[in-house]
């Protein structure tokens, strides 16, 4: 493990420093954040603000449309901005188009297909109105175009990448769909070269050091794209055990965070934004090999930039359990901020918590 870039990467991402005060400020901070699991996605934006801040607060600025959620970059959920969904979908939508097109044509969507079927969340969602999944699926039966399950999900992801649908807001614990230009009517419109220019911009500030890898992974551009990008940004590179890693601007402002010990949720951009995994292994191979999952795809345990174990949390009458599986024995320390990070997590979900650590 190389400590230098775990640290690097800590502080660019807002782990170990105080970030934003807003939920899109640390979203366009990022560029994007992975969002699949809406709950856990929360708790990745959360971690990065000053202490104190609540899932509800997260939730309200998702239902008021000032964060948004739909694919983008990779064919899976993201959190984007509104000032930003417009020009990230028109530079990246057309790879995710080709990686989807085996899928559709195995669920006979053909182009004529999905497009009468945009056509008609177009006319079922006008005047601001918001649809679950579902109820999208019950106008595509009016209108002659039976859709369930699978098929159903590839034709709306299809109109999301088209720039027609994205988020609304929540109906109980619902997701709704609404139209892309009534939740964001401002957003922003770039050339191909500037959108190229803007996202590795963010990316390498926000994530860096990282390699050319790790960005043609995060962002599903070309490499020719992608070194385009970091030529035009003039970005600087070090390289560390005949790897290169590169890195856009210097040290980023922000009070430091005293917490070493972080519970970093499922699919956090820590975990997942990154190919190469030399610098920063998310476990040594010993441990990587025995039979406790990869916590890539956990809620990860997080010491010191590397990964020390999982966790879950658990829903009881009195409140949650943070449940703390390590990987090795930890030291006094270690527990005593791991009490303390659980204790964050409390106050974020406004719930009594507790700590177990097996």
């Amino acid at each position: 493990m190389n400590t230098a870039i775990a640290e690097q990467r800590l502080h660019n991402q807002c782990i170990t420093r105080a970030g934003p005060r807003q939920p899109a400020d640390v979203i366009a901070w990022l560029g994007a954040v992975q969002a699949q699991e809406y709950p856990a996605a929360k708790w990745a934006l959360a971690l990065r603000m000053p202490d104190g801040t609540t899932d509800a607060a997260i939730d309200r600025a998702f239902d008021e449309g000032k964060i948004l959620r739909t694919h983008v970059m990779r064919p899976t959920w993201h959190f984007v901005t509104p000032a930003d969904i417009r020009w990230m979908l028109e530079l990246t939508a057309p790879r995710v188009h080709r990686a989807m097109a085996y899928y559709r044509r195995q669920n006979g969507l053909d182009e004529s297909l999905l497009n009468r079927a945009t056509t008609a969340f177009e006319r079922a969602l006008r005047d601001g109105h918001c649809l679950t999944r579902a109820e999208l699926g019950a106008q595509l039966e009016r209108a002659g175009l039976a859709a369930k399950g699978v098929r159903l999900a590839l034709i709306t992801l299809y109109a999301e990448l088209e720039g027609v649908i994205c988020s609304g807001p929540r109906r109980g614990k619902q997701i709704t769909y609404t139209l892309l230009a009534q939740r964001a009517p401002r957003a922003a419109r770039l050339s191909r070269d500037e959108a190229i220019a803007e996202l590795t911009r963010r990316y390498f500030t926000s994530h860096g050091p990282a390699t050319v890898r790790d960005f043609l992974w995060w962002s599903g551009l070309a490499t020719a794209d992608a070194k385009r990008g970091l030529e035009m940004n003039r970005a600087r590179h070090d390289v560390v055990d005949d790897r290169t890693y590169w890195r856009l601007g210097g040290t980023t402002a922000g009070v430091t965070r005293r917490r070493t010990v972080h519970l970093l949720p499922v699919y956090d951009e820590y975990l997942v934004a990154y190919r190469d995994r030399e610098a920063v292994p998310h476990a040594p191979p010993a441990i990587a090999s025995r039979s406790r999952g990869n916590a890539t795809f956990q809620h990860a345990l997080v010491i010191a930039g590397q990964i020390a174990g999982t966790w879950k949390a658990v829903r009881d009458a009195s409140g949650v359990i943070v449940d703390v599986i390590p990987r090795r024995r930890l030291t006094g320390p270690e527990r005593r901020a791991l009490g303390e990070t659980a204790a964050c997590y409390g106050r974020f979900l406004d719930v009594p918590t507790s700590l177990s650590v097996a």
